[in-house]
């Protein structure tokens, strides 16, 4: 294949007879070079360049020679003698050319010699496509190709969807061995200036196109990179609306080299994915993990998060008790858990009931004293006091069990399968001979899943209102109305819940109410204070304190004071469909093309659009079909 051709004849009209004739002229030589391909195609053999001779006085081209592509023999083989694999012969010295030469007194090129006998077997019709010198391939079909590979569609089913939108492989222009030459070439080019360059330039283009593209290196002694840390404009923009809580772990590789991609997320008002911000860590130390926190609030203008949750990294910890002291730092339960089937797996043999005591410690009890007396009977049921991970695990204990996490903002996560979540998705597509840069286009294209999935919750709680059990309800109505479905849902729960909850004390003689209620046939009990007077109410299971919505032992005291609508004070914003109301400053998208000079891949990307519309709407209807093919044919 010569290459990617900008213009180029590919489809041969069959109904024309190219045949050249002695005294047949052409306005230019590239004019009598398409008419040999062209003629070449119809009769099923390759054409090559022969001769060229210019004159000395004007620099101009006199004759021109164009030949068969098998015109010639071989040279002799000059490579040692006891080589076996010899090459295909495809020189047959066929005699067949065309020669033309200038016309000085019009300027065009008239044929002088022309010979149409080979020598040789001509190809069938339905492959002279394949002949090597017809195949070419367009700007316009490179770029589908490398939207395709961005997209994760594999170079055999892009070739595959691209000849069938051509009618035909042998209407494409080039064939499989050529697109995946091209995508070799493409990767070779990118690489030219070494991975790093790649990098720099890539986040320029990001820049470029939005100045609020936030971007980290850090470099070790020999000036490597070593940590990369990204934020884009709705990354920065998500922190902004749903930035109180979120989780970082670093567990997953990304290629053959094992570079660590860390990913911060949360959740967005509908209780889906939204990202912050990514690294590739390849030092994992307690000065990386700072510069990583550090250029992380860098990026969003110094906003903390209210809780984080990670993996028991010590080196990450220590890092943000730097960086965040004020955070509340919590441990990915699952990790716990994973960790304690590592270290003592041989306590869970045969009818062993460690593991499921252990859990027991992790998320059923509400209070301390139940906690510590849970613990200390499995340490003593199962003869453990002295092994040094549970040791360990226990003396961060505020940092994973139920009783101790009733303190921080958590959402209801108690695990970081958020940033699983994404690295789930990316295990999808990532291959371990991924250069960066291809690395870079299939991360954005999960995030753009995670977008997309965020918009179509959107446009549902918008299409759709939640059904209501108590369709009279003034509270179920209002929560209807300003929490998004998924988060209603939960409320409604809450408010079902508290049809059972009974009053088993009140204390109504000071100004703050005190009532301890509980599950009507269950003896956990809570404690509720409440100021019926300026609507305030707080419970000690603090449903509303870590997750955001009124619990049922609220909700049945509100429910005993008449107080029909929830107050302003306990709904809480990220959790409504008004969550991203606020407008934030410098940070829309901002479109740095020029309409007058677009290349032509940009030229193409905003053409496709329009004409696809069109295509649908003329496929409808037989008048407008007609005309627009007519159309079409003129241009």
């Amino acid at each position: 294949m010569d290459g990617i051709a900008g213009d180029s004849s590919q489809n041969v009209n069959t109904h024309i007879d190219w045949t050249p004739q002695v005294g047949l002229e052409f306005n230019t030589l590239g004019d009598a070079w398409n008419h040999w391909g062209n003629y070449g195609k119809q009769m099923g053999y390759g054409v090559r360049k022969g001769f060229l001779n210019k004159s000395k006085l004007d620099g101009k081209v006199t004759t021109r020679g164009f030949t068969c592509c098998r015109a010639g023999v071989r040279g002799i083989d000059k490579r040692n003698h006891l080589y076996t694999r010899h090459r295909y012969e495809v020189r047959t010295n066929c005699p067949v050319r065309l020669h033309v030469s200038l016309v000085r007194e019009t300027g065009k090129y008239k044929v002088y010699d022309f010979v149409a006998e080979h020598n040789h077997i001509l190809h069938l019709e339905e492959t002279a496509y394949m002949m090597r010198s017809h195949r070419k391939m367009s700007e316009v079909q490179a770029f589908e190709i490398d939207l395709a590979c961005a997209s994760g569609i594999s170079p055999k089913a892009t070739h595959a969807l691209m000849s069938i939108e051509a009618g035909g492989r042998a209407n494409l222009g080039y064939i499989e061995l050529d697109q995946k030459n091209y995508l070799r070439t493409r990767r070779q080019r990118n690489l030219i200036y070494g991975e790093a360059s790649c990098l720099l330039r890539y986040f320029q283009e990001k820049i470029n196109k939005n100045p609020s593209f936030r971007y980290a290196v850090q470099l070790d002694a020999e000036e490597k990179i070593t940590n990369i840390f990204w934020a884009d404009a709705r990354m920065i923009v998500g922190y902004v609306y749903f930035g109180d809580m979120m989780t970082f772990v670093t567990t997953f590789g990304t290629n053959k080299e094992l570079k660590p991609l860390a990913v911060f997320t949360s959740f967005n008002h509908h209780r889906g994915v939204v990202i912050f911000g990514a690294t590739l860590l390849y030092d994992e130390t307690i000065g990386s993990f700072k510069w990583l926190f550090e250029n992380f609030l860098d990026a969003h203008t110094g906003k903390k998060p209210r809780s984080i949750f990670t993996d028991q990294d010590a080196e990450m910890a220590k890092a943000l008790s730097e960086v965040m002291p004020e955070t509340y730092h919590r441990l990915c339960t699952w990790h716990i858990m994973q960790n304690d089937i590592k270290h003592l797996g041989n306590l869970m043999k045969d009818d062993s009931h460690f593991l499921r005591d252990f859990k027991s410690c992790m998320f059923e009890y509400d209070d301390k004293s139940e906690f510590e007396e849970a613990w200390d009977k499995m340490i003593e049921k199962y003869n453990v006091g002295s092994v040094s991970w549970l040791d360990g695990i226990y003396k961060l204990k505020t940092k994973w069990a139920k009783c101790h996490m009733k303190n921080a903002f958590t959402l209801g996560v108690r695990s970081t399968q958020l940033s699983e979540s994404i690295n789930s998705d990316l295990k999808a597509y990532l291959k371990s001979d991924l250069s960066m840069m291809e690395f870079f286009q299939h991360f954005e294209r999960v995030v753009e899943q995670k977008r997309h999935k965020e918009l179509e919750a959107e446009f549902h709680a918008r299409e759709k209102l939640p059904t209501l059990a108590l369709k009279n309800s003034p509270m179920l109505k209002q929560a209807s109305h300003t929490y998004t479905p998924v988060i209603f849902k939960k409320f409604h729960d809450e408010y079902d819940y508290a049809s059972v909850i009974v009053i088993k004390h009140r204390n109504d003689s000071q100004l703050v109410h005190e009532y301890v209620v509980g599950i009507f046939d269950e003896t956990r009990e809570y404690k509720v204070l409440c100021d019926h007077v300026n609507k305030i109410i707080s419970c000690s299971c603090r449903k509303c304190e870590t997750f955001g919505i009124l619990c049922c032992h609220a909700l049945k005291i509100f429910d005993l004071l008449d107080i029909k609508m929830i107050p302003s004070t306990y709904i809480l914003k990220r959790w409504t469909r008004e969550a991203k109301s606020e407008y934030i400053l410098n940070t829309t998208t901002m479109n740095m093309e020029n309409g007058v000079n677009l290349n032509v891949t940009q030229r193409y990307r905003r053409l496709c659009p329009m004409l696809v519309g069109l295509a649908t709407e003329a496929a409808d209807n037989e008048d407008a079909y007609a005309f627009v093919e007519k159309m079409v044919k003129e241009m």
